[in-house]
């Protein structure tokens, strides 16, 4: 059974640092570009970022460019979203995702992507 399973969300201030996880199991993780995406309160899911299988790739949104690094450790099945100089606009919760085929590169849309994990809740106070 493959699953995505999300953890280290939570409330922070605005400027603080927070580091969100995503552990894979069911999948060679390492054959996978991973995406992260978020939904706020009455937006529509939008993308965040995603790392290519190597993680040589990585592509951002303009709004969390400079601020948010995503990165993988490969031999862990796991994929971290490091967000930086928090803003109470990126109050939303956070999903991590798999694309749907292996060794495909990173994309922005989420039809590209098959498995998602439940989410994990971040909320940054003014």
């Amino acid at each position: 059974q493959v699953q995505l399973v999300e953890s280290g969300g939570g409330l922070v201030q605005a400027g603080d640092s927070l580091r969100v996880s995503c552990v894979a199991s069911g999948l060679t993780a390492s054959r996978y570009t991973m995406g992260w995406f978020r939904q706020a309160p009455g937006k529509e899911r939008e993308f965040v970022g995603a790392i290519s299988w190597t993680g040589g790739t990585t592509h951002y949104t303009d709004s969390v460019k400079g601020r948010f690094t995503i990165s993988r450790d490969n031999a862990k099945n796991t994929v971290y979203l490091e967000m930086n100089n928090l803003k109470p606009d990126d109050t939303a919760v956070y999903y991590c995702a798999a694309r749907t085929y292996a060794l495909h590169g990173p994309s922005p849309s989420e039809h590209d992507y098959a498995t998602w994990g439940q989410g994990t809740q971040v909320t940054v106070s003014s």
